[in-house]
């Protein structure tokens, strides 16, 4: 398996609270802070182990505060809501990107069994 690309341009747009990225491949997307947060690969997020994942939900307002990077391979998002224990990997990125619509879907869904109501973003 080839290695995943590596960000050439990573950019937060807080206003509409979207990191754009882009990558070496020539990928380009555009993840909004609550998919990010929703999907962040924290311990507290997914568990330890299958099954163990936490549903998030109120996070429709949640913006990154700051970016931190961990050497050449990845970064840490710093939630406003506090969050900042996922370390997000170039794989992990592009993964997020490549899968955000049926991640989405399937978080959406997820969130109606739970019988969750997503409020619209302020």
């Amino acid at each position: 398996m080839p290695p995943t690309p590596t960000p050439t341009e990573i950019n937060l747009h807080r206003q509409s609270k979207v990191l754009e990225l882009t990558f070496e491949d020539g990928s380009h997307f555009n993840l909004p802070c609550e998919y990010l947060r929703v999907f962040s690969p924290s311990a507290e997020v997914r568990g330890h182990g299958p099954g163990q994942e936490t549903l998030q939900t109120g996070k429709e307002d949640v913006n990154i505060a700051n970016i931190t990077p961990v050497g050449n391979y990845a970064v840490v998002l710093h939630f406003d809501d506090g969050h900042n224990t996922g370390i997000y990997s170039w794989d992990t990125l592009y993964d997020l990107g490549k899968n955000q619509e049926s991640n989405w879907r399937g978080y959406l869904e997820r969130l109606e069994a739970a019988g969750h109501k997503r409020q619209p973003a302020s």
